[in-house]
């Protein structure tokens, strides 16, 4: 497939069995997938990709269904789904890639690598949940309220500050705009609350111990979705055999909030893997 020009990135969609995915692809050189976590969109990569062009790579970034420009018509989601999406976009492009992997989309990656090795040359997981946090009937309940469509977008709009603990992207404000304009459309913050009552981290936990592609974890210091950031990231690297690159000033978005820390370490991560 012709990749388009960096300066100008052409809206893209992958047919998959009850809808399409959006995604768009710049650059030339080795391939590179990247994945937003649930309630993001693919520009969340906005300041990542630039870096990740300019040093000779092919990067995809896609939409997770029901999210930004892909359909609203599919009826499930979450790790498994998602890990289904990317293995399609992988193979639609026709060569291995390395999936970068924020929040759910890091446990979706973990399983297409387990299943797919062939396809994976090396996984970055960025805020990544491989795992189901401690459940408290409690907070999971009060989180459902929330996140109902009815008001799920004037939510995310109060809790998308919390989640960008530690330095803020210059653009914060304009780009938490353009994730409230898309949930305001009926449609999708449907998708958006289904994703967060479908989700579970389960099917990426038991696929761990399957993984032999290259890993490297990128967890911000501030990540408020864990309650211990270090810790989490130390037992993902553990279970992986992975590197860890904890970055200071950052939350669950380490590649907005801090592009030139969390693009030197993933460059150099691809600079050591053998086919990347």
């Amino acid at each position: 497939m012709t990749s388009t020009s960096s300066s100008s990135p052409v809206t893209r969609f992958i047919s998959r069995p009850e809808g399409r995915v959006a995604y768009d692809i710049q650059g030339t050189g080795p391939l590179l997938v990247l994945v937003p976590g649930m309630g993001e969109l693919r520009s969340s990569y906005r300041h990542l990709t630039p870096s990740l062009v300019a040093a000779g790579y092919t990067v995809a970034t896609t939409d997770l269904r029901g999210h930004g420009d892909s359909d609203t018509s599919f009826t499930s989601y979450g790790d498994v789904e998602t890990a289904a999406d990317i293995r399609a976009l992988i193979t639609e492009l026709g060569r291995p890639a390395v999936i970068v992997g924020n929040s759910l989309a890091a446990g979706a990656a973990v399983i297409v690598a387990a299943e797919h090795p062939a396809q994976v040359d090396g996984l970055v997981l960025v805020g990544p949940f491989v795992r189901n946090p401690p459940a408290n009937a409690l907070i999971t309940g009060a989180f459902r309220v929330m996140m109902n469509p009815l008001w799920i977008a004037s939510v995310w709009k109060a809790y998308m500050p919390t989640l960008y603990s530690g330095r803020k992207p210059d653009d914060f404000d304009e780009y938490r705009s353009a994730v409230v304009s898309s949930l305001k459309r009926s449609a999708y913050g449907k998708a958006f609350s289904l994703t967060t009552r479908q989700t579970t981290h389960d099917p990426a936990e038991a696929q761990l111990g399957g993984v032999t592609a290259p890993t490297l974890v990128i967890m911000g210091e501030k990540d408020p979705d864990f309650k211990n950031p270090a810790a989490e990231a130390a037992f993902i690297g553990e279970a992986l055999a992975a590197k860890v690159v904890m970055v200071p000033e950052a939350g669950h978005y380490p590649q907005a909030q801090q592009p030139k820390i969390t693009s030197d370490a993933i460059l150099a991560f691809l600079k050591a893997l053998p086919r990347a």
